[in-house]
């Protein structure tokens, strides 16, 4: 099946092109889509220069930071429209781990979303403080009571769809901004009756550069929680 990983990108030119070669050294057959934010530190110009020699390479220019949903709607309809049957999503921060590809393509296979999961065994997280710790755990806690989830792990961006979840959950009618994207397309693919499997995986706190995680993201995703749950 033609494969496609979208990647997007806010200043990451520290990570993204060994990021890259590392996603191109692994025994899988599969295209990479950065979707850069126009970011100050100039990833587009980093991303776009490595592309010259890696015809896998495909590059989406934004004119501006809009977050992260609307950067992975881009990427998804960009799939879409190039005829690929699994869309993969990941942080191009290394705290996801390229290592874990294969698997979710696998997995693939079989059902319909893949979710890369910190919370089943065999997963986790390495190097976040305690705070962090309770933020996540209870986030998912919250959001798999009101939603009325089993999932374990619902707001990770380590993901694998296949193409039609993206068709049928309506591209145009995702409202998330933030992180809890992860929560809404899961959710809403859950309501259509899509197969959904989790995959564990071990999450790494971000190499280099500043973490986009804040208070914002947290309101956010405790409102957009309860207006998934009121009108789905």
């Amino acid at each position: 099946m033609k494969s496609l990983v979208v990647i997007p990108t806010y200043n990451e030119a520290k990570n993204i092109i060994r990021l890259l070669d590392s996603i191109l050294a692994l025994d899988v057959n599969l295209d990479i889509l950065v979707v850069d934010d126009n970011s100050p530190d100039k990833t587009f110009d980093a991303v776009n220069h490595y592309k010259q020699n890696h015809h896998q390479i495909n590059l989406l220019l934004r004119p501006q930071k809009q977050g992260l949903g609307p950067a992975y709607v881009a990427g998804f309809k960009y799939a879409l429209a190039n005829s690929y049957d699994l869309i993969c999503t990941m942080d191009a921060d290394w705290s996801h781990d390229p290592k874990y590809l294969p698997k979710l393509i696998e997995a693939a296979k079989k059902y319909d979303l893949v979710l890369g999961s910190r919370y089943v065994l065999g997963g986790g997280t390495r190097n976040w403080s305690w705070l962090r710790r309770i933020i996540s755990r209870y986030g998912n806690w919250y959001a798999r009571f009101i939603l009325g989830l089993s999932f374990h792990d619902i707001t990770g961006g380590f993901k694998c769809y296949r193409r039609k979840v993206l068709e049928a959950i309506n591209l145009d009618r995702l409202a998330s901004v933030g992180y809890n994207f992860q929560i809404e397309t899961t959710y809403r693919a859950f309501r259509q009756g899509f197969k959904i499997v989790e995959v564990p995986i071990i999450f790494f706190e971000r190499h280099q550069g500043s973490s986009k995680f804040n208070l914002k993201i947290i309101l956010e995703s405790f409102w957009r929680v309860l207006q998934l749950r009121v009108r789905p």
